[in-house]
């Protein structure tokens, strides 16, 4: 099972390396960072910004569907050793990427690399719903 928590804790991580590099961009674009509005001054992003802003809310998003398959593949007893450790590195992969390629504006790969990782999340509840009616 150690993989799978490994797999969330990086997922659960993904959020603010976005954030990060909004925030960098946030300086360069307006001087400095808004703590007082952020979710105005974020809404007030433009191109690598305004993605890299979105690749962050994507992240949260994705973790949840993430999170829940997860969670019921423990609840259904899923062998963690199987093809759900295969499933839980490549969900990672494909949302590392997937923000990368949302950030730098490669429309085709960021829509491939997110149906990489709905369809890791999707074969995660196929597993849980196999070892459920099993």
């Amino acid at each position: 099972m150690t993989i799978q928590v490994v797999c969330l804790l990086i997922g659960a991580l993904l959020p603010y390396l976005w954030a990060g590099i909004t925030g960098r961009y946030r300086k360069k674009q307006f001087g400095d960072i808004g703590f007082l509005e952020p979710r105005v001054q974020a809404g007030q992003l433009v191109g690598a910004g305004a993605r890299a802003w979105g690749a962050q809310m994507n992240a949260w998003e994705a973790l949840l569907v993430f999170a829940a398959a997860n969670g019921a593949a423990l609840a259904a007893g899923v062998e963690p050793t199987g093809h759900w450790a295969l499933a839980a590195p490549l969900w990672v992969a494909a949302r590392l990427l997937h923000g990368a390629f949302y950030v730098t504006g490669q429309a085709v790969l960021r829509l491939l690399t997110f149906s990489v990782g709905l369809a890791m999340s999707l074969w995660i509840f196929w597993l849980a719903l196999a070892a459920a009616w099993g």
